[in-house]
């Protein structure tokens, strides 16, 4: 059998299951860490509940993945997960599901593991959203889970500190509300509400057009360009301020 007739053969085989996503649908990529809950605790010694050096290399996997040559409009990350916005219009790869899932998972392990300096793995999956309010949303879901979980973060570690095994920890805060959470840790010295906003909320990004001024030195003369960086956002609202944030950031799209 000749190369060309085999490789039509068996091309099927990898491509039967090519879905990919129809035109004016949203696409949302989630990329959650894999076993992070035993990398971070055995290879990273990082600081509980929140560490800065880990949020950094998260923001810094975000930033990549937004470079990477997918047309990302905004990215949100929180704990170890990352969520980013494809522009509505973008046909890289003419939608394939499956090439956005291993490529996007790819990326991230690699740009994770080189700032670890260690193996971290992450995995990726599409959702896929057919209006504007539902793009709003997932990312209302994913800051109310940031929230959620800062909350029954601090709890637990503020108990686990103060001697109270797993088990114990995790059986005391099960059953309270948010409140009674709330008031577990103020009876304690700590104000859940005055706490960095990027723990109880996440870290969004997105570009925007930044001036920058140079020196032409063919024309001699300096001169004025403008170019889209990367804004971090450690200081995300919540709620329906949160919602008008995500509407902004998605245009008229």
């Amino acid at each position: 059998m000749k190369f060309d007739e085999l490789d039509d053969q068996m091309r099927v085989f990898e491509t039967a299951m090519d879905y990919c996503v129809l035109p004016g649908i949203y696409m949302v990529a989630r990329i959650d860490g894999r076993n992070f809950t035993t990398l971070t605790k055995e290879k990273g010694h990082f600081e509980a509940p929140f560490d800065e050096k880990f949020r950094d290399m998260m923001v810094e996997t975000t930033k990549h993945l937004m470079n990477c040559g997918f047309k990302v409009i905004y990215g949100y990350t929180e704990s170890d997960e990352i969520s980013l916005l494809f522009d509505k219009d973008i046909d890289l790869f003419r939608r394939k599901i499956r090439k956005y899932n291993s490529i996007l998972a790819g990326e991230s392990s690699a740009k994770f593991s080189l700032l670890f300096q260690d193996i971290g793995s992450f995995d990726c999956r599409i959702c896929q959203l057919p209006q504007k309010n539902n793009v709003i949303d997932y990312f209302r879901w994913r800051n109310e889970d940031a929230h959620r979980n800062a909350l029954n973060a601090h709890c637990y570690w503020m108990l686990r500190k103060k001697e109270y095994n797993k088990k114990e920890a995790t059986e005391y805060i099960m059953h309270k509300n948010v409140a009674e959470k709330n008031e577990l840790l103020f009876s304690h010295g700590i104000n859940f509400n005055e706490l960095p906003n990027w723990q109880k909320r996440g870290i969004g990004l997105y570009w925007k057009e930044e001036e920058k001024y140079g020196y032409n030195p063919k024309e001699k003369i300096e001169v004025n360009v403008k170019r889209n960086v990367i804004n971090i956002d450690y200081n995300l609202p919540m709620r329906e301020e949160y919602s008008n944030y995500i509407e902004k950031i998605m245009g008229t799209k």
